[in-house]
Formats: structure tokens, C-alpha cells, sequence
């Protein structure tokens, strides 16, 4: 029901923008971004407001690794490098 209420309200916004859907690639990244952003500023609000510093708070909720995703090349563990190398491909 969340979803279909969220739609409704990114449909209705998308009226107002005079935007068809599927939205242009540029509108849909950007909406996406924000969705991704809006994700972290409740845990990282939290943070701030106990006294932490704006880098350490995103440290300690993981924002950036939330919003970026795994970049390439990075992984938790050895393990999970080394499965990775033995990988065909």
C-alpha cells in the first residue's frame, strides 16, 4: 500500500511537472539520487544532532557506501575477493 501511495504521489507531481512517464533519463536519475539521499538523512539527522560531525555521522550510518554502492574493485572480505578472481570471465 506504501508503494502504491508513493507512486500515486510521484504521479501526481509528474502532472503538475507536465513530465510523461516513463520519465526522461535525466528526471529518473535525479529521482532516484533523491531517493537514495532522502534514505540517510533520518539516520544521519540522528547522528548530528547527538553531536557528531557531519563526516563521522556519515561514517558511522554508512551513507556513502548506501548511496554510492560498491564501487569496483572493493570488497568486504579477502574471501569475497578471491571468489571473484576465480570467477570465469
Amino acid at each position: 500500500m506504501l508503494s502504491l501511495g508513493a507512486g500515486l504521489l510521484i504521479g501526481v507531481i509528474y502532472s503538475l511537472l507536465n513530465v510523461r512517464s516513463p520519465a526522461p533519463p535525466l528526471i529518473a536519475l535525479a529521482g532516484l539520487l533523491g531517493i537514495l539521499l532522502g534514505e540517510q538523512l533520518i539516520p544521519v539527522g540522528k547522528q548530528l544532532l547527538q553531536g557528531t560531525a557531519f563526516s563521522a555521522a556519515c561514517d558511522k550510518v554508512h551513507a556513502v557506501s548506501h548511496v554510492m554502492g560498491p564501487l569496483p574493485g572493493r570488497h568486504a572480505t579477502p574471501a569475497e575477493a578471491k571468489q571473484d578472481e576465480s570467477k570465469p570471465g
